[in-house]
């Protein structure tokens, strides 16, 4: 495992790159004090479906489009080098706290657009198709099914 890793080099830690759709629980996170347990429900969590190495895409995954679609809908649409952190001070910043062991995964979080923002408020509702895409990464398609 590696802790203390420098920004500097951060890059050469990065396997690749792949795609994760979390999906948040909202009627859980308004009834809790802590948001993150709505974001960790069974099958909120969508990876995929394929992992680019890193030396496919620009350093740091730097200047990819990145969109939402829900049914079609272009909802959320950005560009990487937009990132608050990019991935190298992500790395540097979590690896002073933790051991990142290889096979790790970090996920970055979200551009503007999210339907809780919106006014009125959006949600996503059983039925509904949700793809995210990366360019030179690919789309990662998912139904929004009912909890069974």
């Amino acid at each position: 495992g590696a802790r203390h890793i420098s920004k500097a080099q951060a890059l050469e830690h990065v396997a690749g790159y792949a795609l994760f759709n979390e999906g948040s629980v909202r009627e859980y996170q308004f009834k809790s004090p802590q948001w993150t347990v709505g974001k960790n429900f069974d099958d909120t969590g969508a990876f995929g479906p394929d992992l680019v190495t890193a030396d496919e895409l620009p350093a740091g995954g730097k200047g990819l489009l990145l969109q939402t679609r829900v049914n079609g809908k272009v909802v959320q649409s950005a560009n990487t080098e937009d990132m608050l952190f990019d991935v190298a001070t992500i790395i540097s910043t979590l690896s002073e706290a933790v051991t990142l062991e290889a096979g790790d995964v970090i996920v970055s979080g979200t551009p503007a657009g999210v339907g809780f923002g919106m006014d009125p408020k959006v949600y996503l509702k059983a039925g509904d198709i949700v793809e995210v895409s990366i360019e030179g990464i690919g789309t990662l398609v998912n139904p929004v099914v009912d909890e069974a």
